[in-house]
């Protein structure tokens, strides 16, 4: 038996400090042999710097991070992009582009590729994702026991239509970016461990991570504000695939805590 723990967007400096504290504690609560976690937002809700960035995959209980749509929002992202092979990027942005969209990583005797892909409906245009799957699965396939994606989209309709496009090939498909988990986890007819929205990793008490009143304020004028990430409670969300000793999905469990204020 192998478990793979995914843990949503980490938003801000609450979701590292959360990550930080509660992570390893959660992959031993879990019996996880390898987590995986988004750090898009990880530095104040809006992509993550390269100091950032050291402070997590220095941690020692997370072997890989996948990001997003905003994980160029910080000017200096490209230095650690090139520097570590644990952190991720969309696979299907443009080429020439800094980093990579997949690795494959060993735990455990356990070969693990790990995808990061963006959807595209609501969201940037970049390469189709569903092209850009096939494309790396044949490479994938060759060096990995099993196949994992994290599929960072809007729209929940394109999150499952990947996930049944993928299933009988990657062994589990979540979906991140909306912050809100969902309750739809299930091992789709091929295998496949499959969940629309692991959550996110950050303020409980906020709209997706942001200071409420900020975007109710935005909503009631119409106009934007600077986002700040709320304050208060913390939460933690992802999921577990448990795979068999044939590599097979034979279940996807929810996990979700929450946590006084931390910082």
């Amino acid at each position: 038996m192998f478990r793979i723990m995914a843990l949503g967007d980490i938003f801000g400096r609450s979701g590292r400090a959360a990550i930080a504290r509660y992570s390893g504690e959660l992959k031993k609560e879990y019996g996880a042999d390898m987590v995986i976690a988004n750090i898009e937002n990880a530095s104040g809700g809006n992509g993550v710097t390269t100091a950032n960035a050291k402070e997590l995959l220095s941690l020692g209980t997370i072997e890989v991070f996948t990001s997003g749509n905003h994980i160029f929002n910080q000017r200096d992202v490209n230095n650690i992009l090139q520097e570590s092979d644990r952190l991720l990027r969309p696979e299907n942005y443009p080429s020439p582009c800094p980093g990579n969209g997949w690795g494959t990583y060993r735990v455990k005797g356990v070969r693990v590729s790990v995808l990061n892909i963006s959807g595209t409906t609501f969201m940037d245009d970049l390469d189709n994702p569903f092209k850009a799957f096939d494309r790396i699965y044949q490479e994938a396939r060759a060096v990995s026991d099993i196949i994992c994606v994290d599929f960072h989209a809007e729209a929940t309709s394109e999150k499952i239509a990947f996930g049944y496009y993928a299933d009988g090939r990657a062994a589990a498909v979540w979906g991140t970016h909306t912050h809100v988990q969902t309750a739809d986890e299930r091992v789709l007819p091929g295998g496949e461990g499959y969940i629309t929205d692991i959550g996110m990793c950050g303020p409980l008490d906020g709209v997706i991570g942001v200071d409420r009143d900020i975007i109710i304020k935005g909503f009631l004028t119409k106009r934007k504000g600077r986002h700040e990430p709320a304050k208060g409670p913390v939460q933690l969300n992802g999921a577990v695939f448990t795979f068999n000793d044939d590599f097979k999905c034979t279940g996807v469990e929810r996990v979700r805590r929450i946590y006084d204020q931390i910082v």
